[in-house]
């Protein structure tokens, strides 16, 4: 089993921390986490794929252990995280690579991929949508926002920064509670709980808009490219429906769909299965 390195590197003066595991010479694999978690989320996936794979899991900026600047200083938008984050790929030498997306991954992910279409050798979603047939009815409130951005509706999503919903967003769907550890649990409390960082996720709760305007240049990408593509699913996902990742199949009619009966933090009790899914797909 590799050794992980805990790092930081520095995007034009971004400072993003990273995990990094796995041998230079194997085929590179980003991944990236969503909310309001961080690259912690991949503490039991990343030994499980060391040997077959050199990966990177950065913590998206305002998130884990990234920098966090102010709301004044730096706009909290997904197009400004997935420029952090391709500026970081190119500075730790990711020149092509495969992505693991997750929920906010996702958008992050496929805006890196239609600008560098050349450098993507794969991608797999985990629970990262990009059809809006995935999206719940638990967006209505979100959606709510985005049609009336006025400041009862974005009081009325603070709610889903509370260490109650964080807790639900890992056990709903989970057959057995007791599988999920409470680690990633607090530690996402833990970093929701910063100063300001209330409003950094109010922001991107309305910013999340524009990747649902982006759906089709996402979905055009997959059409003109055919990445190799896997999308492997927690079935119970309250956000994310199973018809999101069977959409992928529309345009790459070679992506490879597997479900999984667990909820939205999919790796919390199902790290390796999705392993052997990934290693089946894409370990040469």
């Amino acid at each position: 089993m590799s050794t992980i390195h805990y790092r930081k590197a520095n995007a034009d003066g971004f400072n993003v921390f990273y995990r990094e595991s796995g041998s230079n010479g194997k085929p590179k694999l980003l991944l990236l986490h969503g909310f309001p978690t961080s690259s912690h989320m991949f503490r039991d996936l990343i030994p499980l794929l060391s040997d077959a794979f050199h990966m990177v899991a950065p913590d998206l900026p305002g998130f884990g252990l990234s920098d966090m600047p102010t709301r004044e200083t730096f706009k909290y938008t997904f197009d400004n995280i997935a420029n952090v984050i391709d500026r970081f790929t190119e500075v730790i030498g990711f020149d092509k690579f495969l992505i693991y997306v997750f929920d906010y991954g996702a958008p992050t992910g496929f805006r890196i991929a239609v600008k560098h279409p050349e450098r993507i050798t794969g991608i797999i979603s985990q629970n990262g949508n990009a059809y809006v047939e995935g999206l719940s009815d638990g967006w209505n409130p979100i959606r709510a926002y985005w049609e009336s951005p006025t400041t009862s509706n974005r009081e009325a999503l603070r709610a889903f920064l509370s260490p109650e919903t964080t807790r639900w967003q890992y056990t709903h769907g989970v057959a057995d509670e007791s599988m999920v550890s409470p680690d990633g649990i607090a530690l996402d409390n833990f970093y929701l709980a910063r100063k300001g960082m209330d409003d950094v996720q109010l922001d991107l709760f309305l910013d999340y808009q524009s990747n649902v305007a982006l759906y089709p240049t996402f979905q055009s990408y997959f059409r003109n490219h055919h990445p190799r593509f896997l999308a492997t699913w927690g079935k119970n996902d309250p956000f994310f429906l199973p018809p999101g990742a069977e959409a992928f199949k529309r345009d790459i009619p070679g992506a490879q769909i597997r479900f999984h009966d667990t909820g939205h933090f999919a790796l919390e009790t199902h790290a390796r299965a999705i392993a052997e899914d990934i290693r089946g797909c894409f370990a040469t």
